[in-house]
């Protein structure tokens, strides 16, 4: 229960997350977004080094590297599919990416769940598809420029919650500190090769430094579900995401949610007693 309660909790810190970092991505450069949310995420795992502790041990390096690299990925990808649209059609093709590799990554590393389970898990990918598609999803047709981003995206954010699994459950936060160090590295660095083809609009600092905070939330409530339940529930749970951003953008921007995401959000609901049982 512990791990499920935790993964809700990251997937709606991840959708508020989504929900800043797009807002903020249409205003300026994506990069110019990325370069204030990486290291806003880094600060925030510096602050929890102190409250649960790190070990820097070499499993911890090298997957906490490795899923720097898929962060830096996603941060940017993600941006760009949420700048481009239509995303009623690819926020669930991210989701349902997302969601299906690590599935297939926990149950080929012997996860085994019971009769809810097995349930609960077909539901809860429904319930992705259904709570991230707004109106028109069926008929909008994106092109190739924008779904290989939402493409690319799904399976960043797939890596990245891999390697945190395979890090030492004894390590803190040691891999996301290195998590975060690494894309706002990479961010950094290039900010400073492209120079003025960032263009000249200045991002939104508090909205890009919120969706970063948020996103190191998520990921620490990520970690800690990891370390407490089985990958292919934790991340099937988290990637519901979009319910968190739709929400947000019906209580902020009064946009209209939809039948089928009103249904989507029944299915989750559903889904997630039936995980409560595994």
């Amino acid at each position: 229960m512990l791990a499920l309660l935790l993964a809700l909790g990251s997937s709606l810190a991840y959708g508020c997350a989504d929900f800043l970092g797009g807002l903020g991505a249409r205003r300026a450069h994506v990069l110019r977004t990325v370069m204030i949310a990486a290291p806003a995420s880094l600060a925030v795992e510096l602050l929890l080094w102190p409250l649960l502790g790190a070990s820097f041990s070499t499993g911890a390096l090298v997957w906490g590297a490795a899923s720097g690299f898929a962060s830096a990925a996603a941060f940017a990808l993600l941006y760009q599919t949420l700048a481009i649209g239509p995303m009623n059609v690819l926020s669930p093709v991210t989701a349902l990416v997302s969601a299906v590799l690590p599935v297939g990554v926990g149950l080929l590393q012997g996860e085994h769940l019971g009769l809810a389970g097995l349930l609960g898990l077909p539901l809860a990918l429904v319930a992705v598809v259904l709570v991230s598609a707004g109106h028109g999803a069926g008929s909008a047709r994106p092109s190739r420029s924008a779904l290989l981003p939402a493409l690319g995206a799904g399976a960043a954010i797939a890596s990245q919650m891999v390697c945190l699994h395979q890090a030492p459950s004894d390590s803190g936060v040691a891999p996301l500190i290195i998590g975060r160090a690494v894309p706002s590295a990479i961010t950094l660095t290039a900010a400073g090769l492209m120079g003025r083809r960032l263009g000249t609009e200045k991002p939104v600092h508090a909205m890009s430094a919120a969706a970063g905070a948020l996103d190191s939330l998520a990921n620490l409530m990520f970690l800690l579900a990891a370390r407490n339940g089985d990958l292919a529930v934790v991340a099937v749970i988290t990637a519901l995401y979009p319910a968190g951003t739709v929400l947000l953008a019906r209580s902020v921007l009064a946009e209209k949610i939809y039948r089928g995401q009103l249904v989507g959000l029944g299915t989750a609901a559903v889904a997630v007693g039936l995980l409560a049982l595994t």
